[in-house]
């Protein structure tokens, strides 16, 4: 058996490599990766992600926030078509031809994993599958374990990159409360630690209509959405969001930085003669170590408002280029 060589990077080169942005099924919101969404029973997680896969497979906007329009898979596992017919006429007004669903599957022990698999090779534009719930998919005994959540969530995560999309798991709540919503969804923390994004949708002050939305992951920044359900239309509205400008989330000293280059629009140089420039035109006393420091930290946000940067290396030199274009 050959031994695998380790592959590893020097700081300087890691510093210096350009990624894509991280890739959203909903902008700002639900990232691509592996992502679940905690709900107590009956307070309407279903209708939440059936209207998510909907809207994403038609390219609708979900609270005037911008979707990846692709195929979705909506694993409706624990009701039946008829049943998920009825909530799609109560939502919609036509069938979408690149939304679909199943109601029965595979587990993580057996054929999932291969079945999803045949799916992507049929429908390579998928970006989101839904498995509702992900107790009915569990490869592992009915004894939680560690190992065996991690185990399980590995496997779904592994699929959720290869493929480039999002895997969402609907699941359920811990009946005890506890102030930090990750540790209100069921099982041990190897399901919180093995993915990229946790949703929880809780009953708001007693309202039977109001929710709130918490949303927080490695790429989305903590959010609260307050949600509304439409009895009417079988929806739930968003009656505010946290994030609604996200110029505030910012540093101070990255606000700043924004509002200069929208302005100047450009600019090519050293990282010192930016941060000069910078400091002249807002009154700022950053060191060009920090500015650079903070707009690494900050890349993916600042890209989101309309500014990219990228470094490079010419005669020797580390240099900078910075643009911003109107979103």
């Amino acid at each position: 058996m050959m031994e695998r060589k380790l592959v590893a990077v020097d700081g300087e080169s890691l510093w210096d490599m350009e990624f894509a942005a991280r890739r959203f099924c909903i902008r700002g919101l639900l990232p691509q990766g592996l992502c679940v969404l905690g709900g107590a029973p009956k307070i309407g997680k279903s209708w939440l992600v059936l209207d998510w896969c909907i809207r994403i497979a038609r390219g609708d906007a979900v609270w005037g926030m911008e979707v990846s329009q692709g195929t979705t898979l909506y694993l409706c596992l624990e009701d039946t078509l008829q049943r998920v017919q009825h909530r799609v006429y109560c939502m919609s007004e036509e069938g979408t031809p690149n939304a679909y669903f199943a109601t029965a599957v595979g587990t993580l022990a057996d054929d999932l994993e291969s079945q999803i698999s045949s799916f992507l090779l049929l429908h390579p534009d998928t970006v989101l599958i839904v498995v509702d719930t992900f107790q009915m998919v569990r490869g592992n005994s009915n004894e939680p374990s560690y190992g065996g959540d991690y185990q399980d969530m590995q496997k779904l995560k592994r699929i959720a990159d290869a493929h480039n999309i999002t895997v969402l798991l609907v699941h359920h709540l811990r009946k005890q409360g506890d102030r930090d919503p990750v540790n209100r969804l069921s099982g041990t923390t190897g399901i919180s630690g093995a993915v990229d994004a946790v949703f929880v949708l809780d009953r708001k002050e007693r309202a039977q209509n109001a929710a709130l939305l918490v949303c927080t992951g490695r790429d989305v920044e903590y959010r609260e959405l307050e949600l509304r359900f439409s009895k009417e239309r079988c929806v739930w509205d968003l009656v505010s969001d946290s994030a609604e400008k996200p110029e505030q989330l910012l540093p101070q000293e990255m606000g700043l930085f924004l509002e200069y280059m929208k302005e100047v629009r450009f600019f090519s140089g050293g990282n010192t003669e930016l941060t000069e420039a910078f400091n002249s035109h807002s009154g700022s006393t950053i060191e060009p170590k920090k500015l650079k420091q903070l707009m690494n930290c900050w890349k993916d946000h600042l890209r989101e408002l309309g500014l990219s940067f990228r470094s490079y290396r010419s005669n020797g030199q580390r240099l900078v280029e910075v643009r911003y274009v109107e979103q």
